[in-house]
């Protein structure tokens, strides 16, 4: 396995300013904290300017992390290497309220022949038989069926 290139940051004094104080005023996230000090460290310009190896060890993390960051930074810039991004996507539901009684009543009517009892692949592809849904894996169907309160027995 080749070594890749290191990638040289250099702040300016407005960034290092502001990395400063991420690191040392205020209650930030630690993830936060930990990348603003990482950043200050591999500072190519600044007085520490150390290599990926001694800023992992001094911050205790790993060598992994200060090449990630240093690459993040190189990227995207400062502001979104030091803050997450939001999810853009919505996960909507699988099943309405509709499809979730006709699973419910699926669920408890008698296990198909040959079975002694419904299985969620059972359940899933009985849902798509019976045209309830496009398809549906069956880790769905287990999460739906835990959420409801109904009693089987």
């Amino acid at each position: 396995m080749t070594p890749s290139r290191k990638i040289t940051i250099r702040l300016t004094d407005d960034q290092r300013k502001a990395l400063r104080l991420y690191s040392r005023v205020g209650t930030h996230p630690a993830r936060l904290i930990v990348r603003a000090r990482i950043l200050l460290k591999a500072d190519a310009d600044g007085p520490d300017a150390w290599s990926d190896e001694e800023i992992a060890e001094h911050l205790e993390t790993s060598r992994m992390t200060v090449q990630r960051v240093r690459q993040q930074f190189a990227r995207e810039g400062l502001d979104a290497t030091l803050h997450r991004k939001r999810p853009t996507g919505r996960s909507f539901r699988k099943l309405d309220g509709e499809q979730e009684a006709q699973l419910v009543a699926l669920a408890c009517s008698k296990a198909p022949e040959g079975h002694s009892r419904w299985t969620m692949v059972l359940l899933a592809d009985r849902l798509v038989e019976m045209a309830v849904v496009e398809s549906i894996d069956p880790a769905t169907v287990w999460r739906t069926l835990k959420k409801t309160s109904s009693s089987r027995g």
